[in-house]
């Protein structure tokens, strides 16, 4: 899953971006609001964590512009800002969450997750389609209740097939999902990794759709 952390703080952004990384996520990691406008312009995110305090264009300045836009993305905004004043203005210019520096990685995870889930539209913090079941909290994955061990990829990969079963996902999609900016792509690290899933889930759980990509059904 594929996160745009705007943070000009060279400390935590990189602090941040390793501890996401090791959760299974791609981060694509830019440190001033103009260039959190021109990376929502030209990639695809699942959530954007954004602090407030940013050289070039303010990051209130740039959640207001990406409402004004019409662009639902959840937003966690992460600041040293904490007085009630500054939480009000960031919920009220469209902020998803609002987390206090310094904060705990967990805590930041937890909290991710949880936005992830509403915007999908799922209550439960577990996801599952037929035999398989996907704790995004622990990493977990159970095939008829028994544990399935995956690589961090493999769970990535999973968990997009299964946020969206019964919808055709293109390599191209699959790639955007999976690997950031600084990520090197094998031309068939997709289907390297859809084949250790099939070995590990079954040969049919994921089904390939001539000429457009993959998909899990329902």
């Amino acid at each position: 899953m594929r996160i745009l952390l705007v943070e000009d703080d060279l400390m935590v952004g990189e602090a941040v971006r390793k501890g996401l990384r090791q959760d299974g996520f791609a981060i694509d990691w830019v440190q001033d609001g103009k260039a959190a406008e021109l990376a929502l312009k030209q990639e695809e995110y699942a959530l954007v964590l954004l602090d407030l305090g940013l050289p070039q264009k303010n990051g209130l300045a740039v959640l207001q512009t990406l409402r004004a836009d019409g662009n639902t993305i959840p937003v966690l905004i992460t600041t040293a800002r904490d007085a009630v004043a500054d939480r009000v203005a960031g919920l009220d210019a469209g902020a998803d969450d609002y987390l206090i520096k310094p904060y705990d990685l967990e805590e930041l995870s937890a909290r991710m997750r949880a936005l992830l889930r509403r915007q999908s539209g799922r209550a439960d913090s577990l996801i599952q389609v037929r035999e398989v079941t996907l704790n995004p909290a622990t990493h977990e994955v159970f095939l008829q209740g028994q544990p399935v061990n995956l690589s961090a990829r493999e769970f990535a990969l999973l968990r997009a097939f299964l946020d969206r079963p019964g919808v055709v996902l293109s390599r191209a999609q699959l790639e955007e999902k999976l690997y950031g900016w600084e990520d090197s792509i094998d031309s068939n690290a997709v289907e390297v990794h859809i084949h250790a899933l099939r070995k590990k889930l079954g040969s049919d759980f994921i089904k390939n759709v001539r000429g457009i990509g993959y998909l899990v059904p329902k």
